[in-house]
């Protein structure tokens, strides 16, 4: 793995120095050899025809390029030959899967390229300072042996069993903006943690940046204008995990956190009587980014109920909310414990709905002028246990498609990718080769298998996409 995404961990500085005139952006910048001037990339050719050789090769190949020689090593390794990549569109994009096992979180990457999946080194045990005082966090991350239920996540809220305390970063988040990966709050005992990690894929590290101004767990993310927003989420008080109305965005230009206004929750406010307004629980269940704002579908939550609360809008421009259309936040379709999963792809929201046999599932669109969600004809092959799954799948948009995550029968997790393709001849429970189709009802819409992962007892959490 840490030959795939970086095969240096000396930082930026090793390499290579680039110069170029400023405001020409049509020549080629040169490149400056840390090394003696008879030393070449490739014999007989100026090194910044070499790196842009470098930067056209995929690469999942840099594993083996890089050891060529120690100047290679270094190329492949310098953020410049990144820079190179998008200015000749090389870039890859990768899917980032986020997966719980008895031994704690777990990070894979899929390569677009090889379709193989590569392990990302493991989280950091330290966490920030509250936590390393209060808690014995590696002897935790190591014992830790059961499997967390959303129920049972769910149930904690009012101050019951809390079986999250035994696994520190459960419930924390993820973004991705310039290119990192970034893993934010979660939970350690019954502690809301304000720490934020960055994952950088050149040098393959976890490293600790500015942490969030208020503890969460199970916020809500969205990036805009390359700023990252946090929304809402859960944090500690006396009576129990309490949820937010908070929300700040992260500007990774300047390293800092800053305040957005607070959610309004304005129809958690018109509740008819004090004991109901008291009882129900208003929480964020989900968060898309569309058409330039912030969509954060919203329930009231009773254990064990959740009801649809619409949902509210922000806009980063004015620093405003606004109530979400009715048909939109009424019929955003939700998967289990009320959560409201969703995918922007080529400017159009998508979601899911389950159906009611838990064994498939149907595409649904939005169309924002008719304030309706509607029926795409295909529905997503599923099976898994509804008891135990906390994530029945995953939603994401990859390569320009639509891509939904699923465990399978077989105890493997298979991306599915929609095709409009018609697909080849099902395949039996026992295969597994990559490429194949998964056949649906007939319709414009198939489902084509692009990459298998064995993943036992494993369970989903969440995915993004980073582009390389």
């Amino acid at each position: 793995m840490g030959g795939v995404f970086s095969l240096n961990h000396n930082g930026t500085g090793d390499g290579h120095h680039y110069e170029g005139s400023e405001g020409d952006t049509s020549k080629r910048r040169r490149v400056t050899s840390y090394f003696d001037s008879s030393t070449r990339l490739i014999p007989s050719i100026p090194d910044e025809i070499s790196l842009q050789i470098l930067a056209r090769v995929p690469r999942v190949h840099y594993l083996r390029l890089k050891l060529v020689s120690r100047c290679w090593k270094e190329a492949i390794t310098n953020p410049e030959i990144y820079n190179l990549r998008r200015e000749f569109k090389m870039t890859e994009e990768w899917l980032f899967m986020l997966s719980r096992a008895d031994g704690g979180l777990l990070w894979h990457a899929l390569d677009p390229v090889s379709k193989k999946w590569v392990k990302l080194p493991p989280m950091p045990h330290a966490l920030q300072d509250e936590s390393r005082k209060r808690l014995g966090l590696h002897q935790m991350w190591n014992s830790w042996g059961s499997r967390v239920k959303v129920a049972d996540t769910i149930r904690g809220w009012l101050g019951g069993s809390d079986p999250l305390n035994k696994m520190q970063f459960c419930g924390c988040s993820m973004g991705v903006v310039n290119g990192y990966l970034y893993v934010i709050g979660g939970l350690s005992k019954t502690l809301a943690l304000r720490c934020v990690w960055r994952y950088d894929p050149i040098l393959n590290i976890w490293s600790e940046v500015t942490p969030m101004s208020t503890g969460r767990a199970y916020c809500k993310t969205g990036v805009i204008n390359n700023k990252l927003y946090v929304v809402g989420g859960v944090n500690k008080f006396r009576n129990g995990l309490t949820p937010l109305q908070s929300a700040e965005v992260f500007d990774p230009e300047t390293g800092e956190w800053s305040e957005v206004l607070s959610m309004p929750f304005s129809k958690a406010q018109v509740m008819p009587t004090a004991f109901l307004a008291n009882l129900l629980k208003p929480i964020a269940t989900g968060l898309t980014t569309y058409r330039g704002k912030l969509y954060v579908p919203q329930s009231l939550y009773c254990w064990p109920f959740f009801v649809d609360a619409g949902g509210e809008i922000y806009d980063p421009k004015t620093n405003s909310w606004i109530e979400m259309p009715v048909g939109m936040g009424e019929g955003w379709p939700a998967k289990q414990a009320g959560t409201k999963l969703s995918a922007v792809v080529d400017d159009k929201l998508y979601a899911i709905e389950l159906s009611d046999s838990w064994d498939s599932a149907k595409v649904k669109v939005y169309d924002h002028q008719d304030d309706s969600w509607k029926v795409v004809h295909g529905e997503v092959p599923m099976t898994y246990d509804p008891v135990n799954a906390e994530s029945p799948y995953l939603l994401t948009g990859f390569d320009g498609k639509l891509h939904v995550i699923v465990k399978d029968a077989n105890c493997n997790f298979v991306v599915l990718e929609a095709t409009t393709e018609s697909p080849a001849p099902p395949l039996r429970s026992d295969e597994s080769s990559s490429g194949s189709s998964v056949e649906s009802t007939p319709s414009s819409l198939f489902w084509k298998v692009v990459a298998r992962k064995c993943a036992e007892s494993a369970e989903l959490i969440s995915c993004q996409i980073l582009s390389i």
